[in-house]
């Protein structure tokens, strides 16, 4: 059995497209999740022309299928920039060192997977040299604001008993803040090196890119004693890929078009509370979220 769901931005799902799509794929009654927004029902059999039903209605919602069984994971997997935030940090220090156009390109090409992660972080990094470290709490104050839903998804996923891990290939001096604004229980990524007060333009080793985001994903499951299949995963960069493979729903979030072209799950309408819907939540199943609202 499998559960199709569609899924779009606050008050712009269109029950007669739920319902003619329900119709035309001979699916079972339909489950509103959130009226105008998130769908969902059941289908005995897989349809083969998903893709062109997905390309079909795109302008309008998301339509993900997966397996009806074990909906509900015990462990969220996070990619940090462009994902639970909305920018990336790198290119948001690079605009403060003077050099956020060319870094700005070369973050979009590693992220669409067209060159070598840790080459271009090396690269990249390199271009930073001599900001003073003063310069990340300014960005986090005066850049960096918080993607929507993301305070909802992690207190709720918590309310379950869910560990909320944070994974990035980015820095930790990003990544602990961000950990702690939005209530990880761990974060991983890596550091930039600082010395008299400044960035000297290297990056601690060794790196963490695709494969230690793999890494975190087994080591992590091992110690919590549950499977791969019992994780969600999300992110939008090709050094993402590993995790959203191998995790049991490994969701592409308004990703770069080399990776929603290689993964199952893809939002593209909807805000990271798009992940509870995936597993089954209804609007009113979110847990209340605390003061740690988004910056807008």
């Amino acid at each position: 059995m499998f559960i199709a769901t569609l899924i779009t931005k606050p008050g712009q799902l269109d029950p007669a497209l739920v319902e003619n799509l329900r119709n035309a794929l001979g699916g079972g009654s339909a489950d509103w999740l959130s009226p105008d927004e998130a769908a969902e029902f059941p289908l005995e059999t897989l349809p083969t022309n998903l893709e062109e039903i997905r390309t079909s209605i795109a302008d309008m919602a998301d339509l993900n299928i997966l397996p009806a069984e074990n909906r509900r994971k015990k462990m969220l997997l996070a990619d940090m920039d462009s994902t639970m935030i909305q920018q990336e940090c790198i290119d948001e220090l690079a605009e403060e060192a003077g050099v956020g156009a060319h870094v700005k390109d070369i973050t979009a090409r590693a992220m669409n997977g067209e060159l070598d992660f840790e080459g271009a972080l090396i690269e990249r990094v390199r271009l930073l040299r001599g900001l003073p470290e003063t310069v990340i709490d300014k960005v986090v104050a005066t850049r960096i604001t918080l993607m929507p839903g993301g305070t909802t998804l992690l207190d709720t996923m918590h309310a379950q008993g869910a560990r909320r891990v944070l994974v990035s290939g980015g820095f930790t001096a990003f990544t602990s803040r961000v950990s702690t604004l939005l209530g990880f229980d761990e974060n991983r990524a890596n550091t930039l090196m600082i010395e008299n007060g400044h960035l000297i333009g290297e990056v601690g080793r060794p790196i963490l890119g695709r494969e230690a985001k793999v890494q975190a994903l087994e080591e992590i499951t091992a110690r919590l004693g549950i499977t791969e299949a019992d994780v969600i995963a999300v992110g939008d960069g090709a050094n993402d890929l590993g995790m959203l493979g191998r995790a049991g729903m490994g969701v592409a979030l308004h990703a770069k078009p080399s990776v929603q072209a290689q993964c199952d799950l893809r939002v593209n309408h909807g805000d990271l509370t798009a992940l509870l819907y995936l597993q089954g939540y209804a609007k009113s199943d979110f847990a209340e979220t605390g003061a740690r609202a988004p910056r807008t």
